[in-house]
């Protein structure tokens, strides 16, 4: 079944899988398994930390909700244009159009959700439980044993806590910190705040949100995960080796943050970073393709040529999947088909998984209006969570967002000081043998810190040839643009015709036909070129890039551009040396030829 042990001989998976930890970081959830691992655990990438001063005002929920800004009214009108845009593509009625006595008639279509599925849509989730165990259980540290969480495809434990009440004991203690799913489902009124250490595919720092206390919330997550689901204890951390799936969107310095706590703070013996896209193409076990991932709150797109990379190709774009469930809701109410019930998915994180799960079980992408009878629940301060019945409509009108992501208008967080990820040297590039030239406006003096580089880049003003492209255009021509910037006819028609859509927005019924078609039609008329195809998945497209990344730490028998714990700490990067640190863009072809072998 899995197509990975299909390539690889099963002892490769038992023997090297079995000591390397495949760490897959997201803006909303982070994967991590051992690579022999049929599939990882993916879990909602925050944490809640208890309030000393909790009874103090104004209460913050959510660590960042104080920087979100309000819909302007420019925004406001065009996303009722893209609306109407979208409602002629679907042939559906337009935003305020009243259909009077079915005077022509409407072409209606049904949601048909699987039986499989209806336990999944129909799930209420609990409160969670902010208290510790009685003190027998003390015996265990609290963040490792106390939570129940389970990985994102399963549902919650029937053990939580269904209403905001209270234990009577009067010696019932808080949890300091509370992880993943369960933090999300912590009522407004207990004294916690959640946070989310990753947003819009960057370290989320902010005025509210230091970047020590970024990186301590990344290694408590971790450090979590690895003790309670690996079950790998601080003593026998040394015995394993970790491969970090990063984002497209990383700078160098978040790069380097990430390596630092994985060698110094989580302890591993060695560790390599590879790139997203280029691991989803292993894990797919293409050479070449245009990658597609929809995240949850970023969507990249890069080219892979022949097992390489192209970073001039990527594109990055500011929304994704949870974008589309908050569209959900505002398509329910402006056509009122919402309970009048307060439902925030940005101050409350557990009305964000309810729209999640509404938005994977009814949202497709088809002409005509697409309708459904769905429970929506209410989860009002203190009291247990409400079951409304109603009816769903437009639900093919959010996820075409992704083609005219005016409709979606993104939350807006003033992004982090850009200056602060500049580093001198680009740990994407392959610069080792360079001659780092020396600016007339930098004194000599830096360049005699050359031995301590980490601190040569908290210093440098850097100048980077590597621009992190964030594009405000849809999907489809983000697509066209990044091929089309290979340059040659013979590369972009093999593209067009081998994309390949990952995340979890992938799985949306009827959005393949759609990319397949926006794209054709997104492609200038003088360009020639008229087949387009995505590719069907051969691995579940939410861990294709995980799958890809065990793939590629199982095939790497030299194990050439892993870093070693004790050099990280020492020296870092060796930019003097004849060794440097060197990503997944310059693996070239190597273990590519080993899978097409």
């Amino acid at each position: 079944m899995d197509y990975s042990k299909s390539i690889i001989p099963t002892h490769l998976f038992g023997d090297r899988g079995s000591n390397l930890v495949v760490i897959n970081p997201g803006s909303a959830n982070v994967r991590i398994g051992l690579a022999q691992q049929n599939d990882p655990f993916t879990i909602p990438h925050c944490i809640a930390r208890r309030m000393a001063g909790a009874n103090q005002s104004p209460k913050r929920n959510v660590q960042d909700q104080m920087l979100n800004s309000q819909v302007t009214t420019a925004q406001h009108v065009e996303r009722e244009r893209a609306y109407d845009i979208i409602a002629s593509l679907l042939k559906i009625p337009f935003l305020d159009e009243e259909v009077v006595n079915n005077s022509h008639p409407r072409k209606m279509g049904r949601v048909d959700v699987l039986s499989q599925q209806n336990s999944k849509k129909e799930i209420v989730f609990p409160w969670t439980d902010v208290f510790q165990k009685s003190p027998s259980s003390e015996t265990s540290m609290a963040p490792e044993s106390s939570s129940h969480e389970h990985e994102k495809t399963e549902s919650p434990g029937p053990q939580e806590s269904n209403g905001g009440d209270k234990p009577n004991s009067s010696e019932s203690k808080y949890k300091e910190y509370i992880f993943g799913e369960e933090a999300m489902r912590i009522s407004p009124t207990e004294p916690y705040c959640l946070r989310r250490p990753i947003r819009r595919g960057h370290l989320n720092i902010s005025q509210y949100y230091p970047m020590q206390q970024v990186l301590e919330d990344i290694q408590a997550i971790w450090d979590w995960i690895l003790i309670d689901k690996l079950h790998i204890p601080h003593s026998e951390r040394s015995m394993y080796s970790a491969l970090i799936v990063v984002p497209e969107t990383f700078d160098n310095r978040e790069i380097k943050e990430i390596l630092s706590i994985v060698l110094r703070d989580l302890r591993f013996s060695s560790a390599v970073v590879h790139q997203e896209g280029l691991a989803a193409v292993f894990g797919n076990g293409l050479s070449t393709a245009c990658v597609v991932n929809i995240g949850a709150q970023v969507t990249s797109v890069i080219c892979v040529e022949d097992g390489v990379a192209l970073p001039h190709t990527q594109i990055t774009l500011r929304f994704g999947g949870e974008d589309v469930s908050r569209c959900l809701l505002w398509t329910q109410r402006h056509h009122q088909t919402w309970p009048p019930i307060r439902t925030d998915a940005l101050a409350k994180p557990i009305d964000l998984l309810m729209l999640n799960r509404l938005k994977e079980s009814y949202c497709q992408i088809y002409e005509g209006e697409v309708e459904a009878a769905g429970v929506v629940h209410s989860y009002e301060d203190g009291l247990p969570p409400g079951s409304h019945k109603t009816r769903l409509t437009a639900l093919n009108v959010a996820p075409m967002g992704l083609f005219y992501p005016t409709l979606l208008v993104p939350d807006v967080y003033p992004p982090p000081p850009r200056s602060w990820f500049k580093d001198y040297e680009d740990m994407l590039e392959d610069t080792w043998h360079v001659d780092f030239p020396r600016r007339p406006d930098i004194s000599d003096s830096l360049y005699s810190g050359i031995n301590n580089p980490l601190q040569m880049w908290d210093n440098y003003p850097y100048m980077s040839n590597q621009q992190k492209k964030e594009d405000n255009i849809g999907l489809a021509e983000a697509i066209t643009k990044s091929i089309l910037s290979t340059g040659r006819i013979d590369l972009q028609r093999k593209l067009f015709c081998s994309m390949q859509l990952i995340g979890g927005v992938a799985l949306t019924s009827g959005l393949i036909s759609a990319v397949e078609e926006r794209v054709l039609h997104a492609i200038p008329s003088n360009e020639a070129i008229d087949t387009v195809e995505v590719l069907q998945s051969r691995t579940n497209p939410l861990a294709v890039a995980w799958r890809g990344g065990a793939i590629l730490g199982v095939i790497d028998y030299g194990r050439d551009a892993w870093i070693h714990r004790e050099d990280w700490i020492k020296n870092g990067i060796h930019i003097a040396g004849g060794r440097k640190y060197k990503d997944s863009y310059y693996l070239q072809a190597q273990p590519m030829c080993y899978i097409n072998s």
